[in-house]
């Protein structure tokens, strides 16, 4: 069965992590949660009817669940290949796109995968002094070799 979760826009990525953890702690028969880049403040989730209202109780961003089921052939437009997780390290050269440095290239300092954040140093400042931002407001530079 595959139903629709109404998330808070924006924070769609923040409720499947939560969804996965409570899935692994309370061993729920979940089997697939994803989010279409193009559709705001909805992501989808595949399992047993159940296990998929138990993760409305205490999940952050999840904002409910829709009790139509979704039949495949709505969402196979949606489907795509994995795209490969971009892991951001210490040392990376990274352009932030968004906040008050958007455009800015900054050298990685930290990353806290916990709280989503990293540290940085932008590479124009006259004085380099570290910042944290939102891990999702930068972007890895291109590597040139």
């Amino acid at each position: 069965m595959i139903l629709t979760g109404k998330t808070t826009r924006g924070r769609e990525k923040n409720a499947i992590e939560a969804i996965r953890s409570k899935v692994k702690a309370e061993n729920l028969d979940i089997k697939a949660v994803f989010h279409p880049k193009d559709l705001k403040g909805y992501i989808f989730i595949e399992g047993k009817e159940g296990d998929i209202q138990k993760l409305t109780d205490d999940i952050r961003n999840l904002r409910g669940i829709i009790e139509e089921e979704v039949d495949i052939e709505k969402i196979e437009k949606y489907l795509d290949e994995e795209e490969e997780d971009i892991k951001l390290e210490e040392g990376d050269v990274v352009e932030v796109v968004g906040g008050a440095f958007k455009g800015e290239e900054a050298k990685i300092n930290r990353v806290d995968e916990t709280n989503r954040e990293v540290t940085v140093e932008l590479i124009d400042a006259a004085v380099p002094i570290p910042t944290t931002v939102d891990i999702d407001t930068v972007r890895k530079k291109a590597s040139v070799n």
